[in-house]
């Protein structure tokens, strides 16, 4: 389970942090509403957890905006504003639970595997498509035509987020931490091996899909121009 932390007290982050992982929950951290933001946004979680009072954009705004996108994993608003009505707010704005501070850590484990056993959204489809290309993220399959190739886990993580974000310029510290985790240690060069890898699978599919060098920034995938050379896409 991948869960996301948002809290601005660093000191009760950490220890929540602490405490998620020792439960082996694999668990992004941010200390700003702005952060918070992009890192749901780019990101899939299985749980959310977040705080009202929030530097540079507040959790309900925060909350709203995800909503309005149809992201539907679940929040969990932990917060010192214990009023009713400001429970009332924090539901109506899309929460699926509320615990106030202070709160024992024990007891938020236990909300989050509350809420992990409530069934998923259903999606009608759960294909990712653009251009020529279909993926399958459940079976981890790549699509052209009647041609299909089973990917690895790195190469289906990365190809699902390209397929998200399409005809966006990507910037590689996000792409490492959606594939690899936000605190994994891990070298850039290994981002670069999965785009050969993945540029190579498309070949292979003969796929009018390409992923773009975005130099400076990181890769962007676009469907290829009529003016696109035999090689597809920059090295």
């Amino acid at each position: 389970m991948r869960i996301l932390l948002i809290e601005d007290d660093i000191s009760l982050c950490n220890a929540l942090m602490i405490h998620l992982r020792s439960e082996g929950y694999e668990t992004d951290v941010c200390h700003n509403g702005t952060d918070g933001l992009s890192y749901a946004l780019q990101n899939t979680y299985d749980v959310i957890i977040l705080d009202r009072m929030l530097p540079e954009l507040d959790g309900l705004t925060l909350l709203s905006a995800i909503r309005r996108k149809n992201i539907f994993t679940p929040v969990i608003i932990a917060t010192a504003m214990d009023s009713l009505q400001e429970k009332i707010n924090g539901l109506d704005c899309g929460a699926d639970d509320y615990i106030t501070k202070p709160f024992d850590a024990q007891e938020l484990l236990a909300r989050i595997r509350a809420l992990s056993r409530r069934p998923a959204v259903l999606n009608d489809s759960p294909l990712l498509s653009y251009g020529d290309l279909s993926f399958n993220p459940e079976k981890q399959e790549l699509t052209v035509s009647n041609k299909t190739l089973s990917l690895s886990k790195k190469e289906a993580g990365l190809m699902e987020y390209l397929l998200k974000n399409k005809e966006q310029n990507l910037r590689r510290n996000l792409m490492l931490s959606y594939v690899w985790g936000a605190d994994a240690e891990v070298e850039e060069g290994n981002l670069d091996n999965y785009i050969y890898f993945l540029r190579r699978r498309l070949r292979t599919l003969k796929s009018n899909v390409q992923i773009k060098t975005i130099h400076g920034v990181g890769y962007r995938l676009e469907e290829k121009s009529a003016e696109t050379n035999a090689c597809g896409e920059d090295a």
